[in-house]
């Protein structure tokens, strides 16, 4: 399916809820260090409730570590700078989507990555600082399986 890329994430209950989606959409999460928490923090066991052994997480030591185990043929990094939408890519299973750290987002050293395919955006109104990490992790990865006909799915 679709493999959903945080780095170096910080609020614990985000990385539960994306433990959670990842188990009910058949993706993989990925977790770059160094982590805000640790993976035993109560607010990450309570947010993805009892889905952690039915999703596929691995931590990474770095962005390079990561890199060398998705070797991404494509890489969709979300940022608010961006100036196409998420829903204007055709994704195809396999696809990255990269999520920076709560607040900050990625930085412009991580954005200028060649392993990155394209910069996207989750539009809001004028006058708004950002998303919520897991709910626009959720928004793309359900764009992406959209269309693919929700494959898997009952």
């Amino acid at each position: 399916m679709f493999r959903i890329l945080f780095v170096e994430p910080c609020i614990p209950p985000n990385t539960g809820n994306a433990i959670r989606l990842a188990a009910n959409t058949g993706s993989e999460l990925h977790l770059v260090e160094p982590l805000g928490f640790e993976m035993s923090d109560a607010q990450v066991k309570r947010a993805g409730l009892d889905y952690h052994e039915m999703a596929h997480v691995t931590v990474h030591a770095d962005l390079d570590a990561a890199w060398r185990a998705l070797a991404p043929e494509r890489v969709f990094a979300f940022t608010a700078h961006a100036s196409r939408f998420y829903t204007d890519v055709a994704y195809q299973p396999g696809d990255v989507l990269m999520f920076g750290p709560e607040p900050t987002g990625l930085s412009e050293e991580m954005l200028a990555d060649p392993h990155i395919t394209d910069k996207l955006r989750i539009p809001m109104l004028p006058d708004r600082r950002s998303h919520n990490l897991a709910n626009s992790a959720t928004l793309a990865v359900y764009e992406a399986w959209r269309q693919q006909g929700f494959d898997g799915a009952v």
